[in-house]
């Protein structure tokens, strides 16, 4: 039987967890979901008349920055600058959303398209989703692991899009 992350654990955590990103770092970003099935692509699958997206979704969230880069090409320079923003998988939950590749996300009048996202950070490193079950279906060790561990949060890697090429109006948020 594991010691800790149990329910208690895990609510303890989520309230620390909340108040340091609402009340102490309190870093907001808007989401814009991405709408495949209402953007129109010609054959090379590329949008015409630029995406589209729904509107705007408040979120806090954790901002890991890293430098800038400018190389230089036979087109001239280009601007390279990529961020990781961590979102509280809680709060996702709460506000119904899913953030995916191709989502943008907009930060200090800057937008930054989300490459990928990594659900993997786990409270006690143990994911409640997956007990260990043999191939009948029964626990094995007689635990009941699936009432352990929390997963924490939403890592997004995303890239700076620079905003004539996105289809989104600036409206108040």
């Amino acid at each position: 039987m594991a010691l800790y992350g149990e329910s208690r654990d895990i609510s303890m955590f989520r309230h620390i967890n909340r108040e340091l990103m609402q009340d102490i770092i309190s870093e907001q970003v808007a989401l814009y979901k991405y709408k495949v099935t209402e953007t129109k692509v010609n054959m090379y699958g590329e949008a015409v008349e630029g995406r589209n997206f729904i509107d705007p979704i408040l979120l806090y969230a954790l901002i890991d920055k890293t430098s800038t880069t400018s190389p230089v090409s036979d087109l001239g320079v280009d601007f390279i600058w990529n961020i990781n923003f961590r979102f509280l998988r809680d709060d996702l939950v709460d506000s119904n959303i899913h953030p995916e590749v191709g989502d943008v996300l907009f930060y200090q009048n800057g937008y930054w398209e989300i490459d990928n996202t990594n659900i993997t950070q786990f409270f006690v490193g143990k994911d409640p989703n997956y007990p260990y079950l043999d191939a009948d279906g029964n626990n094995p060790y007689e635990t009941d692991l699936g009432s352990f561990g929390y997963n924490v949060s939403v890592i997004c890697d995303c890239h700076y899009v620079p905003s004539d090429r996105l289809n989104i109006q600036k409206s108040r948020l």
